[in-house]
């Protein structure tokens, strides 16, 4: 039986954590546009873009003061499903679907270069990472030509060029039938960061549909995931590391957006081993990310929870609908973007 002192430490964890959780304000910043945000990348506390579809981008210099909104010409029926920011001049972003295209501005968006497409029948993008900026990797869903193999096109000059290396198969395990990835919020490949540096060629992809999964290329493994999977819309949909051991990974069941089963899966050992949250996050998430060590975010279209503890226990501190968050790079400032433009700040 659990003692009195036991009862008071829970009592009390619990209500530690939802005061700080009262603490945390979502202020909306921009919302009523005609595209749904997928894309976001923060480069430090002033600026931040922002990439969906109808071919809409956008971007703060100010924190989110003021929001410049643009159409890239000769790309409005293009769904950007994610961005890659590195300062207020500089971006990538990525559209999915037949042909995959990546485009690049270095001018703020007043014009923008291909540096990258492919009419492969099937190719969808789901994400890109970069570990600086001259290392990136965009990954895709399994295609006639490649089947059951992860799409990988890589950069090694800021995104100017992107290839497919030949040998690049032997590089990551096989998927099986019906195990892709979902572009819901560009989170779904992340490079490791050992010390202070990122090793360009090591990164983590984590799958969804018939199987969940997490993938390491360099070391070479492949292990499931304790999340929903076997059904087109279950699985992993976005994952988070502090550093080289610290992982977090969400998902659910995006077509029941409120089920809290199997959402949340945690490691400490770089992803040997995987425990469930006590307190999962409130629903389907499509995208997590570390504050701290022990503070982290998560958001889906039924909600917004905040941890205290890890990830371990989770608290809901908005209902609002968002599909991904990310905080700065260089700073503090944690900012999210959903649907009908939507863009909002973690106070």
């Amino acid at each position: 039986m659990p003692t009195v002192k036991n009862i008071f430490l829970s009592v009390f964890l619990i209500t530690a954590l939802q005061l700080d959780a009262q603490k945390h304000v979502i202020s909306i910043l921009d919302s009523g546009h005609a595209t749904s945000i997928r894309g976001l990348s923060v480069v430090d506390d002033n600026i931040f873009w922002v990439s969906g579809n109808n071919g809409t981008v956008a971007r703060s210099i100010d924190g989110g003061k003021t929001i410049e909104w643009l159409t890239v010409k000769g790309y409005e029926q293009r769904d950007f499903r994610d961005i890659e920011a590195f300062d207020a001049s500089t971006a990538i972003i990525m559209a999915v679907a037949e042909p995959a295209i990546i485009l690049k501005t270095k001018d703020a968006g007043k014009s923008w270069f291909k540096v990258f497409e492919d009419s492969t029948k099937g190719m969808f993008l789901d994400a890109m990472d970069f570990s600086d900026e001259e290392n990136g990797v965009a990954i895709g869903d399994p295609v006639i030509d490649f089947p059951n193999e992860i799409y990988r096109v890589y950069t090694r000059n800021g995104g100017d060029k992107w290839s497919r290396p030949l040998d690049d198969a032997k590089y990551l395990d096989k998927t099986i039938t019906g195990e892709a990835m979902f572009a819901s919020s560009g989170t779904n490949v992340k490079f490791i960061k050992a010390g202070n540096t990122f090793t360009r060629n090591k990164m983590l992809i984590v799958t969804g549909g018939m199987s969940a999964k997490i993938f390491s290329q360099n070391p070479l493994t492949k292990k499931e995931l304790p999340l929903q999977q076997g059904k087109e819309s279950t699985g992993a949909n976005s994952i988070a590391i502090f550093d080289q051991r610290i992982i977090a990974v969400v998902g659910g069941d995006f077509a029941n957006d409120k089920d809290t089963a199997g959402n949340c899966a945690l490691s400490n050992d770089a992803g040997q081993t995987w425990i469930k949250p006590q307190t999962p996050p409130h629903g389907y998430r499509s995208c997590v990310e570390y504050i701290t060590k022990d503070k982290l975010i998560t958001c889906g279209t039924s909600g917004v929870d905040i941890s205290g503890d890890g990830g371990m226990n989770w608290q809901l501190i908005s209902a609002q609908s968002f599909h991904v968050c990310q905080k700065a790079k260089k700073g503090k400032a944690v900012f999210l973007a959903g649907a009908n433009g939507k863009i909002a700040r973690l106070d």
